[in-house]
């Protein structure tokens, strides 16, 4: 096998997965959109994708190859995926959390504070 391919097969298996994840993620819900919510959907699944490719090349660089090569795809498919789901997880909470937040309203003095 290509020694790029073998590197990066998890990540080529993943992807699809990966894929409909990021467009469920992207899409849901579908209001309230806020200023900077797509930038911090963007962001969320940059740093996902980074933690996924990251838990990947450690994984196969720190794999035991005494049982065969194959466990070292295991190993970098299981972080790989767990990576992922991980910063998205922690993305979809924060996400809630600060849609549920509700809008910020200019206090009287005009500081911008959030109104009670």
């Amino acid at each position: 096998m290509n020694p790029l391919v073998e590197l990066n097969l998890a990540l080529i298996l993943f992807l699809p997965w990966f894929a409909i994840l990021a467009v469920l993620f992207w899409i849901y819900p579908r209001r309230p959109v806020r200023p900077g919510r797509r930038l911090f959907d963007a962001a969320s699944l940059a740093l996902a994708l980074a933690a996924a490719c990251a838990g990947m090349y450690w994984s196969m660089a720190n794999a035991d190859t005494r049982f065969g090569a194959m466990w070292q795809q295991v190993l970098a498919s299981s972080v790989s995926y767990g990576a992922f789901l991980l910063v998205m997880t922690l993305a979809f909470f924060a996400r809630r959390r600060w849609l549920s937040a509700g809008p910020t309203v200019p206090h009287a003095s005009g500081t911008g504070a959030l109104a009670p």
